[in-house]
């Protein structure tokens, strides 16, 4: 089990699994769907499967790469610790679970699940053809806030279209900063990314770019659905780290990125969701009713 976490990175569910969260409670705050135990459970195990499968999926299709790289030679299946064959059959069981999951959620969640399953698992090859895979990246994780939504409605709304476009933009634009780690193996081996295509400098602009329009889009629910102080001082606080991030990181000094990468990103979805979670209690028991925006 401990090779099958490692394979998977799995302390990185802590940059989706808390939007997911705020999904989920979105809408049992702004519908009238009540909160379900069970619900919560199938959104959690879908989670986990999709990015399980995701994740090995990646490793897998790029064993050969990791080995030649020096920064991720140690990776499990480039130092023998896993088999290619194993982390396959992880990826295929993890795909069957998530499929059974969303059908005992709702009709909707279990036609949408190729999709979704299609998005994560296609990433994993767009390195080989477009330097736009970050966004394809982001566009997997930004599954997570109108999936969870879909899981108590069944139904598309607005608000959770923002925290979906906020995880998109925020996590290409963090994603950037990591691959600037290899802009040099990337060129070598015909590889696409941002920083192998526009360099460091136009890489980080880039990536600034992209976390501007993500604290757009965290402060756009607030104009869509009451909120209270916890949620607005959530968004000065993701901003902040968003900000912090970028100061840590330079194009002359890559010594913070994983730094930047997992430490700032992941207290920055933490404490945002808990604010958030926070928020709806708020909002929900008529606290503080008189500070609503």
């Amino acid at each position: 089990m401990k090779k099958y976490l490692s394979l998977v990175t799995f302390s990185h569910t802590i940059f989706a699994m808390p939007f997911a969260f705020i999904g989920f409670f979105l809408a049992v705050t702004t519908t009238n769907y009540q909160f379900n135990w069970v619900k919560l459970l199938l959104m959690l195990v879908c989670m986990v499967c999709a990015r399980n499968s995701a994740m090995a999926f990646n490793r897998y299709l790029d064993r050969d790469v990791d080995a030649k790289n020096p920064r991720t030679k140690q990776r499990d299946i480039p130092a023998g610790r896993i088999s290619p064959a194993s982390a396959l059959t992880f990826t295929l069981i993890n795909c069957l679970l998530f499929i059974t999951a969303t059908w005992f959620i709702n009709r909707l969640c279990f036609f949408l699940s190729p999709v979704a399953l299609f998005v994560v698992l296609g990433y994993s090859a767009t390195k080989r053809f477009t330097a736009l895979c970050h966004l394809v990246l982001g566009l997997g994780l930004s599954l997570a806030p109108i999936g969870a939504y879909l899981v108590v409605t069944g139904q598309f709304a607005l608000t959770p279209l923002f925290f979906s476009f906020a995880v998109l933009c925020w996590v290409s634009g963090f994603d950037i900063i990591y691959a600037l780690q290899d802009e040099d193996f990337d060129r070598s081996e015909k590889l696409h990314s941002i920083p192998a295509y526009l360099g460091k400098t136009k890489a980080l602009w880039l990536s600034t770019f992209l976390h501007v329009l993500s604290a757009a889009f965290v402060m756009l629910p607030a104009f869509f659905t009451p909120v209270s102080y916890p949620y607005y001082i959530g968004v000065v606080f993701f901003c902040i780290m968003l900000i912090y991030q970028h100061s840590v990181v330079k194009p002359n000094d890559l010594s913070r990125v994983n730094f930047a990468f997992m430490t700032t990103n992941g207290i920055a979805s933490v404490v945002f969701a808990a604010l958030f979670l926070v928020d709806r209690a708020f909002i929900t028991h008529g606290i503080l009713s008189g500070i609503r925006l």
